[in-house]
């Protein structure tokens, strides 16, 4: 399907519609039937399930990549729904994503720059300084020793993916970057 030449097997583009409508919903927007057509249209062409077609494509219109259009039937007074996918605002949408992602990167940057923190030796946990303090430097789940942890590499790639991000979202557009 040719939809605003978008593809859908591009790892940023198919990231985003799973995480948005999960792996059945990326199924229906694969294989959404061109033009206008009916949920239960929809399901047989897509092989989903009905109540699944329906919470992708109220998820879609939510996000401004599907529209909808209400037709009543003059003998029985139904409503019927007739949607068409519309991926022409997905490079918006991502943008949208990539900022707001890239406001949390600096938020736990700024977290993992401000703090120190101590590790479990045997892996079961990292608590902040004044916590590992009031345990007395023992780790509550299995009462091994609390050793300071140097988080520098932590820091390091949040900065990194943080350029990434706002070389993407200041660059060209935000799937061209990521491709």
């Amino acid at each position: 399907m040719v939809n605003f030449l978008v593809d859908l097997n591009d790892p940023v583009i198919k990231g985003y519609l799973i995480n948005l409508v999960g792996e059945e919903g990326y199924k229906v927007v694969q294989n959404m039937p061109e033009g206008e057509v009916t949920d239960e249209k929809i399901a047989q062409a897509t092989g989903v399930l009905l109540n699944i077609v329906r919470r992708t494509l109220f998820i879609l219109y939510e996000n401004r990549l599907a529209n909808y259009r209400r037709e009543r039937d003059t003998d029985s007074g139904w409503l019927t729904y007739l949607w068409k996918l519309d991926l022409s605002n997905l490079n918006r949408q991502l943008e949208i994503e990539a900022k707001k992602l890239l406001k949390n990167l600096k938020t736990k940057l700024e977290f993992e720059e401000d703090k120190v923190f101590y590790l479990c030796e045997k892996q079961d946990g990292r608590f902040l300084f004044e916590v590992a303090a009031e345990l007395e430097f023992k780790c509550p789940l299995c009462g091994g020793d609390l050793i300071y942890q140097e988080n520098e590499s932590v820091i390091q790639g949040l900065k990194q993916r943080i350029i990434q991000l706002e070389e993407m979202t200041t660059g060209s557009s935000a799937t061209g970057a990521a491709a």
